[in-house]
């Protein structure tokens, strides 16, 4: 293993708690539905939303998780998270601000992801793995929390490729020798514009029909179902 060459520092990684906590309050307290949440149910989704990035990134190197070997990332994830629930009130009909914050956390988890897994000397293609897992972790420990489909795996706005294009563009730009800080502010910028662009536009992925097509025809006798 490499000597590493990249440190998070403790006010960049509580920013991108801090954010985090906010967005997922937001999220929480603008759901309506089957599943209503208290008061208490949003302040600890707001509070997974801010430290799952972080905790998944660790597990997946393999490190001390950094978000529970301090008292600070917990306090800020909650108090964020009440901060962005006290706002909720305020915010409520502005969508866009839950949009472009959840952008902004997404490129921020993905950038110290990536940063973090090159600087403990990962190669370019699992340190950008690890970079959009961190990404798009706290959003997926968020819906399923919730009971909501996961966001990255039904048609939408391009969540995750945001988040691998961006973690990329950080891995490469290392790779060719750039500045290891320089690209991670190259990532989260990407990663919001692409994220911004697709909902904006409403850009996303084709939809998978090929085995959708395959069940209607069987239904209707289009073609055999052969059993075993």
């Amino acid at each position: 293993m490499t000597q590493q060459l990249f440190v998070i520092p403790l006010w960049a990684d509580l920013l991108g708690v801090g954010l985090g906590g906010v967005q997922g309050a937001l999220f929480a307290s603008g759901f309506v539905g089957q599943r209503r949440l208290d008061l208490l149910g949003v302040v600890i989704i707001g509070t997974v939303m801010g430290m799952g990035g972080g905790l998944i990134r660790d597990l997946l190197l393999n490190v001390e998780l950094a978000t529970l070997h301090s008292n600070w990332y917990l306090i800020t994830a909650v108090g964020a998270a009440l901060l962005g629930m006290l706002l909720a009130g305020l915010f409520q009909r502005l969508n866009t601000v839950i949009v472009a914050l959840d952008a902004v956390v997404i490129g921020l988890f993905g950038a110290f992801g990536t940063s973090k897994a090159l600087g403990m000397g990962l190669p370019v293609v699992p340190a950008v793995f690890v970079g959009a897992c961190a990404a798009v972790g706290g959003g997926i420990l968020r819906d399923v929390m919730m009971g909501l489909p996961v966001a990255i795996m039904h048609v939408g706005s391009l969540y995750a490729v945001a988040a691998v294009v961006g973690c990329a563009v950080l891995a490469f730009a290392h790779a060719l020798g750039a500045p290891l800080v320089a690209g991670a502010v190259a990532c989260v910028a990407v990663t919001a514009v692409i994220r911004l662009l697709a909902v904006i536009f409403d850009i996303s992925l084709p939809e998978q029909r090929a085995l959708h097509r395959r069940k209607v025809a069987v239904e209707t006798g289009a073609i055999p179902l052969i059993r075993p």
